[in-house]
């Protein structure tokens, strides 16, 4: 039964609940909320409060409050500081929120629930009213926070409505929970929630207790064994033998050092200082972990480099093919050092793709001048400490990358490799590589300071090698500093041998087939480079050998074989189908298509780009998810053409009377950079011409407004893009011919190589037919030659 109440007062409670029968406080500090309270009172001292679905919200509307409430009695109000009222008020009834109005304080009609005599049967409600109190009973020995006189007085209730919504008041529950016990629309469905929500709740404060009493036992047990430690500590210091003991070892150790006198007075400071301090101090752990770190720094210890140009030669030729500026360099170094007995170790920065080897050529050069190898990788490092250690006085302090790098090396002198030196940042606790310009300045590591060491370390010996996949995230003055050696791309060639002598026995022996004969035939490896793998480096490649191993170590233990032979026709059933082909030069020549040359992070490919004019408006398209630098060269590209319409017979209102669409299939791809200029314009005279280009010319060059070809970047990968599409001809630009000099002889094989300056160099020797009058063109000069003879 229900009962309507018009233009009741209202308040929107946030983060509770109240339920019939509940006497409580609540704090009110809205002015809404504050001026319906004071009507209430004004009134009959009747309020209706409703929760909000959230709490964080100042304002709402009715969509934000639940829509089932409680009418309550207010029976006093108390003024607090900042505005703040707390109301004593008394739940009478549940209610229903049926319409909400904003005036000077929320008013709200809402229809009031009347609690009828039940129609459950009298056996029933006896069996539901004993349930809850056995539960509420049990709840509260668990709980331990509810009174005696509350539980007592919950007891001795006989009524089963109010019985389940005093012990609903009394559940240390959350007020969404608390919220669906008001929102049961009986009695019965009361009971079985407030059932089901006891029962939960004793197993969590069983589970609770079972958990405090373990801790506590723990804690028992810790203090316990905390007051014996201390007493031992009592009697040692009383007998005064633990901590002279180690004094006494750190003074042994001290004479054995070898470093000069300036290090071991510091170090007898610190030993003198750690005996007289107490074992009690909580400085003594810090001074102890201080002074063995000193002993193990390799002050003046080295080891003695190898003096045996041909064995280091042989070492690096083993271990990897290729590589032949990095090995010339190392073994120069070498060849300096034998001959001075000393000079300064050189800084090398290896710069090229992922996976060509330049963090396994560092262990090599390690391995053939008799060096100790030590890594150190900086990928994702950003604060200073990790390179020049953290101050004694911070808990937990420890020495910096490089010092500990010394140290796990035993020797002044190793190989140190800084891995990923582009991967690098810096934030707030300071900049990585305004670190490293000490560490990496043969003026200045002579003496580099570490914070936690505190005593000058001499880097000088260190042979540091650092790589890089792009210098274009490392500081200038940092870049300065390091010798650079570009690792470009791998040739197909080389991928070939390096996978027949290095990466193909490795995994043979890593897959468990040594005592097996597993084969893989030449022409399989090529197939397998070129069809199974698209990268700048071997890494790949290497995931695909192990591939066919594992799948010949499993037909090897099914087949009962002895021996493998993986040809080129069964190489469909180890790795399935070829992933990826070769993108051939056309058949024909073509108009408006051109070939260009492109460089990406795992190697050169090649670009077809296409050319349409169509009657229109003088519009200019570019389509191919092209990037805004490759935008900006097809634009001075047809000012370009423009410019020179007359000298290609191009008509004046040609520009004006059609349009130009320059497309670069694969729009998936992302592209951008200027180097196919020279490429974009030959495709357009050609279109805008009607002659064909030649189907087997390839080129790459930046274009300028007056036609001038400037140079570009990553011209072996190009070249080498060219050479596996079948293209003949490639046109670079001329500024470019050093770099073409120094590319080997095995790319440039069955290449012409053109040097172009200006494209005047290109399109006679790119177009297939001579230049002639467009049509339009000649009409005009057909008629203008007939009016001349007249």
């Amino acid at each position: 039964m229900t009962e309507i109440r018009n233009n009741i007062p209202m308040v929107a409670l946030r983060g509770l609940t109240i339920l019939p029968t509940m006497l409580i406080h609540f704090d009110v500090s809205r002015k809404m909320s504050i001026q319906a309270v004071e009507e209430a009172l004004a009134q009959d001292q009747k309020l209706f409060v409703v929760t909000q679905r959230d709490p964080e919200k100042d304002s709402v509307q009715k969509e934000d409050l639940y829509s089932i409430g409680t009418i309550v009695n207010i029976t006093q109000i108390v003024k607090m500081p900042k505005g703040i009222v707390r109301v004593l008020a008394e739940g009478l009834s549940r209610a229903e929120l049926l319409d909400l109005r904003k005036e000077d304080f929320l008013v709200a009609d809402v229809a009031a629930y009347v609690e009828e005599e039940q129609e459950l049967p009298a056996d029933y409600q006896q069996a539901m009213l004993r349930t809850l109190k056995d539960a509420f009973e049990n709840y509260a020995v668990l709980q331990g926070k509810i009174g005696r006189e509350v539980v007592l007085q919950i007891l001795e209730e006989e009524d089963l409505s109010l019985a389940s919504y005093q012990i609903a008041a009394n559940l240390a529950l959350h007020y969404k929970q608390k919220q669906k016990i008001l929102e049961t629309a009986t009695v019965r469905e009361r009971c079985e929630l407030l059932c089901s929500l006891m029962e939960n709740e004793q197993q969590v404060l069983k589970v609770r207790r079972e958990i405090e009493e373990k801790v506590k036992a723990r804690i028992d047990k810790n203090q316990r064994e905390y007051i014996l430690r201390e007493e031992m500590k009592m009697i040692r210091e009383e007998l005064k033998e633990d901590n002279l003991n180690e004094a006494d070892q750190f003074a042994e150790e001290l004479k054995k050092l070898e470093a000069n006198d300036a290090v071991k007075e510091k170090i007898q400071k610190e030993i003198d200082r750690f005996r007289s301090v107490g074992m009690n101090s909580g400085e003594s752990s810090v001074i102890r972990g201080y002074i063995e770190t000193l002993l193990s720094m390799p002050w003046d210890k080295a080891s003695t480099d190898f003096e045996d140009l041909q064995r280091a030669r042989e070492i690096l030729e083993a271990d990897h093919y290729g590589l032949e500026k990095v090995k010339e360099r190392v073994l120069e170094f070498l060849a300096v050092r034998m001959l001075t007995k000393k000079g300064d170790s050189p800084i090398l920065c290896l710069v090229g793709p992922p996976g060509t080897g330049k963090t396994s050529i560092g262990k090599s050069i390690a391995k053939a001048l008799n060096k100790q190898y030590v890594r150190i990788s900086l990928g994702g490092v950003r604060d200073e400490a990790e390179i020049r250690g953290h101050r004694r006085t911070y808990i937990g302090a420890m020495p910096g990358r490089i010092a500990s790098g010394l140290r796990s090396a035993g020797v002044k002198n190793p190989l140190m490799l800084l891995d990923e030196i582009d991967k690098m940042s810096s934030d707030y606790k300071g900049d990585t590589a305004s670190a490293m310009l000490e560490v990496l300045d043969n003026d200045q590591n002579r003496a580099f300071r570490d914070h936690y060491v505190e005593i000058p370390l001499d880097l000088s010996e260190v042979l540091f090698i650092a790589t890089a996949n792009s210098v274009q995230t490392i500081p200038r003055p940092l870049l300065d500093r390091m010798e650079l050696i570009e690792i470009s791309s791998y040739t197909e060639n080389e991928k070939f041998h390096i996978a027949k002598e290095h990466l193909l026995p490795k995994q043979i022996e890593h897959n468990g087939l040594s005592d097996y004969r597993v084969t893989v035939t030449d022409g399989a490896l090529r197939k397998v480079i070129s069809g199974y793998t698209r990268e700048a480096g071997v890494r790949s490649l290497e995931r695909r050998l192990g591939e066919i191993c594992r799948k010949a170590a499993r037909e090897i233990l099914e087949k009962n074989r002895k021996s493998v032979r993986v040809t080129e026709e069964r190489l469909e059933r180890y790795l399935g189908k070829a992933r990826y082909t070769v993108q051939e030069r056309n058949e024909q020549n073509e108009v408006g298509i051109v070939r260009g040359l492109a460089w990406t992070s795992v190697g050169g490919d090649t670009l077809q780009i296409e050319v349409n004019i169509m009657p229109g408006r003088g519009e200019f398209r570019l389509t191919g998810q092209l990037g805004d630098v490759m935008k900006e060269s097809a634009q001075a590209g047809i000012s370009y053409i423009r410019s020179v319409s007359s000298t290609y017979h191009i008509s004046d209102d040609f520009f004006k009377k059609q349009d130009i669409h320059i497309h670069i299939p694969e729009g998936a791809v992302p592209k951008d950079g200027p180097s196919a200029g020279v490429t974009m314009v030959t495709a357009m005279i050609s279109a805008l011409t009607g002659i064909p280009v030649r189907a087997d010319v390839a080129m790459t060059g930046e274009i300028t407004l007056r036609g001038r070809v400037l140079p570009i970047g990553g011209l072996k990968e190009k070249l080498l893009a060219a050479k596996n599409a079948g293209i003949k001809t490639v046109f670079v630009p001329e500024k470019n011919r050093a770099d073409v000099e120094e590319i080997s002889d095995e790319i440039k094989k069955d290449l012409e190589i053109c040097y172009a300056q200006t494209m005047a160099d290109i399109l006679p020797k790119a177009l297939a037919g001579e230049i002639r009058p467009h049509k339009k063109n000649k009409k005009r000069k057909e008629k203008s030659d007939v009016e001349s003879e007249a």
